[in-house]
């Protein structure tokens, strides 16, 4: 698999991972807010907003419908319908694409939930490689901290309470999220990940992400009205 740079394309894509709780969304929207101030092409895409499918998905959860299979092939229709119409166009026009999770999400979770490996990847074959993939590696009861101090409760598949793992939403929580940071840092070195301490303060990882986007693209060929040919 190569990356978008690697296929010539004028457009970068980087990409934010981690487990649930770790703050990668917080990190990427700071990151973007930063690009578009200094008025370069920005375009931000998120993890399953297809509207093509959104509605199946949203209504397949609430009522936990979904088997792992069902999971794997709705996810992989969203990804699919979003590359196609919004990542690979703004790509091609040279565009900064932020992505809050891109494939290595289902590489992770699918596979924690029982999808064959091969299979899940081969699903995502037809998509190429983030330019810049930043990893927030968060200790688990960071993570849970955080989501529970924006809310009451754990969701019902963040939990990973379809696995049957524990009666226990947070003891199910620590021990899906735990499965899935083995996936993570399995795959970190594979797909050359940039691993942040996700358990240091905000603005210390922002500074961090900042500096190293900064350090490995040409930020200027990016700005509004510049032209750029593919390299």
């Amino acid at each position: 698999m190569k990356t978008f740079a690697e296929l010539g394309f004028p457009g970068r894509l980087i990409a934010v991972e981690g487990l649930d709780g770790a703050g990668k969304s917080t990190q990427i929207h700071l990151l973007k807010r930063w690009l578009e101030a200094q008025d370069l092409k920005v375009f931000f895409s998120e993890w399953n907003s297809s509207e093509l499918v959104k509605s199946a998905t949203s209504k397949g959860k609430k009522q936990q419908l979904l088997t792992p299979t069902t999971f794997c092939l709705i996810h992989a229709t969203d990804f699919a319908d979003r590359y196609e119409r919004q990542l690979v166009p703004l790509l091609r026009a040279g565009y900064l694409v932020l992505c809050d999770r891109y494939i290595f999400t289902a590489f992770a979770r699918d596979v924690v939930r029982g999808c064959p490996p091969r299979w899940v990847r081969d699903l995502y074959s037809f998509a190429a490689l983030p330019d810049l993939t930043f990893f927030f590696k968060a200790d688990l009861e960071v993570s849970l901290s955080r989501i529970l101090d924006g809310r009451p409760t754990l969701k019902y598949f963040e939990a990973g309470m379809d696995l049957n793992l524990s009666p226990d939403p947070y003891e199910s929580f620590r021990i899906f999220q735990g499965r899935l940071l083995e996936q993570y840092l399995a795959m970190s070195t594979e797909f050359r990940f940039i691993v942040v301490d996700a358990n240091q303060p905000i603005e210390a990882q922002q500074h961090c992400v900042r500096s190293l986007v900064a350090g490995k693209l040409d930020l200027s060929a990016f700005a509004r009205g510049q032209r750029r040919t593919g390299s």
